[in-house]
């Protein structure tokens, strides 16, 4: 199996440093499911502390969103941690289950966006507002609308890596097609991270509204997805480093290459030499 596919999970027995965890976590999903279901609830009731001074359906749909994806970038940063220090790879069986949780959580983000927000309005959802006057739809928010195709879609990569983030997916679609989807975690990592930034950064600036409170998550935000970026940046040039041949055996099949090709140069000399003495002969 591939280490380099960053999957929300990778199937059971594959990944290094499994052995390493109690055996009841390396075999029981179940186990694993119930802590990281703990660990979200843990998470959700610290943001809802955070953004305590917003109103409920805002205060909860920012932390169910703040909870999701700090567990999508730990599902991001096991597997670079485990190539630059083997000693993470102890978490990687617990991929699976945080990137399952993360995108769970997304969705319930979502169903409290649909029914506190937008009342499940879906033409407000994309930025559109009834005009009594006009009597029809109007677009008042762009960025809103645009943000939110962008979370929808991510919502929707998510879901299709969840569905498939099982031994039988694996075992139904063949290894190299299940590598091919499972790598979309790049993909949804972008879209969520483009979608949180709209609404940390530039929602709410708008000039004819009042400007709430700065979100205190902005730069812990930016740190997070550096730190991300920094980590698979490192893991891939040290398996770049790691893969790439010696110089002296590249050197050496190099110069063979170029003593083979000028061998043949000067046999083809050689015959054209002879042969033009033979016809002077004649």
């Amino acid at each position: 199996m591939d280490e380099n596919v960053p999957e929300l999970a990778r199937p059971r027995g594959s990944g290094r440093g499994r052995s390493r965890l109690p055996k009841i976590l390396v075999k029981n999903t179940a186990m694993r499911h119930v802590l990281i279901i703990l660990a979200a609830v843990l998470l959700v009731a610290l943001f809802g502390l955070v953004h305590q001074q917003w109103s409920p359906m805002h205060r909860w749909n920012r932390a169910t969103a703040d909870a999701s994806i700090v567990m999508l970038s730990m599902t991001m940063a096991l597997g670079p941690l485990a190539k630059l220090w083997p000693a993470w790879g102890r978490l990687l069986p617990f991929r699976r289950e945080l990137g399952v949780h993360a995108v769970l959580l997304a969705f319930i983000h979502t169903a409290i966006i649909l029914d506190g927000w937008v009342e499940w309005d879906l033409a407000r959802l994309v930025g559109f507002e009834f005009h009594p006057g006009l009597g029809h739809y109007v677009m008042v928010q762009h960025g809103f609308g645009l943000a939110n195709l962008v979370g929808v879609l991510a919502l929707g990569y998510g879901l299709i890596l969840v569905v498939t983030s099982n031994d039988r997916a694996l075992r139904f679609l063949g290894g190299p097609v299940w590598k091919f989807v499972q790598r979309g975690a790049y993909v949804l990592w972008v879209l969520v991270v483009a979608h949180t930034a709209y609404f940390l950064f530039m929602h709410f600036l708008d000039f004819h509204r009042p400007t709430p409170p700065t979100n205190p998550l902005q730069w812990p935000f930016t740190l997070l997805v550096l730190l991300i970026l920094v980590l698979r940046w490192t893991a891939s040039i040290r398996s770049w480093r790691g893969r790439r041949p010696a110089d002296g055996y590249s050197g050496y099949r190099l110069g063979a290459g170029a003593s083979s090709v000028n061998d043949r140069s000067a046999s083809r000399l050689k015959f054209g030499a002879e042969l033009n003495h033979g016809k002077q002969s004649a």
